[in-house]
């Protein structure tokens, strides 16, 4: 774990003591070094830890989302270039600095092996994105968004705080064997219901939860790229992760807990893919359609099966690389265009005829088609949940149905029909972009060949 924690926080001085030339260069560099390191935590052991210290402990659920986290930070430092270039040299570093204090934290979040460290990193990642979005966000609303997003979350984690602590009174450990082996941790009463409820409402807002994920929209639509990337690419995992290991102390069968959110979650689904296709915004569409994806997660989470949770975990990381590749790709329209807006931003396929392969790549991946992660994930997750009752197949066969519809109402609208009279000129796509899109693309389809790295599952 140290090996990827201390080159993560080396980049912090790399950062301040780089010549403004090599600024870029040196921190996009060494970032792809520490992601390629990180690739050996994928390696199947038999073993439930990979690595195990007082501290930290790596498993097969934390070990692809502490990859993907390693591996999105040197693509949000890539898609970040471009909108910093007129930037004084402080703000420069004070951005990636920014974006790199992040890092740690949800490096430790995904791989504590204590309660409390966990909760602590997962409320330590919330300072760097208030950051982001208020410092960097595009529009006059982002300290809205940025209150929305506090609010929200600080609002879901104290309780959570007084759960935990009551956890540990009870057993006096909040170790993650110690908790597996004191099964079941909360009794079934009243007191243990709340407490239940506290400990998984964080991570439903997080998640987000339809009903709950107000912030979310907001917090993407006004955030920079790199902020949209980290929210929809690590923060929401953070949700889930935390679900899986909550869900395995309290398990919400025993007192009926998971039929509201699973029914909130489905609906939700399908609500938000409803909600997609009266978009005007871009952002604003890809946002909605991150909190449908989620809703799949979170039912997933709540039925406790093997299959369900490696259904889960795939289509977190299958989500993770998706949604942040689509919103870089809405971020190249928004920095062409200067707008969002769909009308106004559209017809682009004459113009950018590469990026429009890149478009076309990721609006099929966003609809789960074959040979794609997400369809593996999709339908493992629609078996599931089938298996636990039969009348699931409705709101899940909607909600894909009307998924379908929004991706291709996205992709025509943006790279069909008559070009915008005000779009006189427009610059080329640069190799940075398409490496950018390629490095989000490659292991979407590199996955699908071994998905058992990511399952979530021992080999």
């Amino acid at each position: 774990m140290l090996k990827i924690i201390i080159p993560t926080i080396m980049l912090l001085p790399l950062t301040l003591l780089s010549p403004c030339k090599h600024l870029w260069t040196n921190i996009t560099a060494h970032s792809l070094l520490i992601a390629t390191i990180s690739l050996q935590w994928l390696v199947p052991t038999y073993y439930p830890s990979k690595t195990s210290t007082l501290w930290t402990s790596i498993d097969q659920i934390s070990s692809p989302l502490l990859v993907l986290s390693c591996w999105l930070l040197p693509l949000m430092i890539l898609a970040s270039q471009n909108h910093l270039e007129q930037e004084p040299t402080t703000r420069k570093r004070v951005f990636a600095t920014t974006m790199i204090l992040a890092q740690p934290s949800i490096l430790l979040a995904f791989s504590a092996s204590e309660l409390m460290l966990f909760y602590i990193a997962f409320e330590a990642t919330l300072i760097p994105t208030l950051i982001l979005i208020t410092r960097w966000g595009s529009q006059p609303e982002r300290l809205n968004a940025g209150i929305y997003l506090l609010f929200y979350t600080l609002a879901s984690s104290l309780p959570l705080l007084i759960a935990i602590l009551h956890l540990h009174n009870q057993i006096g450990s909040l170790y993650f064997p110690m908790l597996k082996l004191s099964h079941p941790t909360i009794p079934p009463s009243w007191s243990g219901l709340m407490s239940s409820l506290a400990l998984l409402m964080a991570f439903m807002v997080k998640a987000p939860l339809y009903g709950l994920h107000l912030w979310l929209p907001k917090a993407h639509v006004e955030a920079p790229i790199a902020g949209s990337m980290l929210l929809a690419a690590l923060l929401l995992k953070l949700g889930g992760y935390g679900i899986m290991r909550v869900t395995l102390l309290i398990s919400p069968p025993t007192n009926n807990l998971h039929y509201p959110f699973i029914t909130l979650a489905l609906w939700g689904a399908l609500m938000t893919s409803a909600i997609c296709l009266r978009q005007v915004d871009l952002k604003s569409l890809i946002a909605y359609s991150s909190v449908s994806h989620m809703g799949l997660v979170v039912a997933a989470t709540m039925i406790q099966t093997q299959w369900a949770f490696s259904g889960a975990m795939i289509l977190m990381i299958a989500h993770g690389l998706t949604s942040s590749m689509l919103f870089c790709l809405a971020n190249t329209n928004y920095e062409r265009t200067h707008s969002r807006i769909l009308l106004l931003a559209r017809g682009l396929q004459p113009l950018l005829p590469l990026m429009a392969t890149w478009w076309l790549l990721a609006n099929l991946a966003n609809m789960a088609l074959p040979p794609t992660i997400n369809l593996m994930a999709e339908l493992t997750i629609i078996i599931a949940l089938f298996n636990w009752s039969n009348l699931t197949l409705i709101l899940t066969g909607a909600a894909i149905m009307l998924t379908a519809s929004y991706t291709l109402y996205m992709l025509t609208m943006t790279q069909r029909g008559p070009l915008p009279s005000h779009i006189t000129s427009i610059q080329n796509s640069s190799t940075r972009e398409h490496l950018l899109m390629a490095l989000h693309m490659i292991p979407m389809i590199l996955l699908i060949l071994k998905p058992d790295l990511i399952s979530g599952v021992p080999m």
